[in-house]
């Protein structure tokens, strides 16, 4: 990840151990992931055995925890970071 914004120049770490926070969002998408797929694996494959339930429940978790981290990185500075996406300075840099 670079260490700012090429359009903008934000700092993508506006402060040493700023992203602490982000592992409780990243555990909160985890878990969200973790419910979704259990129940749609109970209702899908009508109560399977607890392997199946395993299985696909960690698949699904190592191949979406690359797109959990970085939305709990977002989220981060979104709330508690002070970081506003305005659009007509992003298209005025272009």
């Amino acid at each position: 990840m670079p260490e700012a914004c090429p359009v903008c120049g934000q700092a993508y770490e506006p402060e040493p151990g700023f992203y602490w926070g982000a592992m409780y969002i990243s555990f909160a998408f985890s878990t969200g992931i973790m419910l979704v797929v259990g129940f749609a694996v109970y209702y899908l494959l009508n109560d399977p055995d607890t392997w199946v339930y395993i299985t696909a429940v960690a698949i699904f978790a190592l191949l979406l925890t690359p797109l959990s981290l970085r939305y709990s990185r977002t989220l981060m500075l979104y709330l508690f970071g002070g970081i506003r996406y305005d659009a007509r300075y992003a298209a005025s840099r272009r």
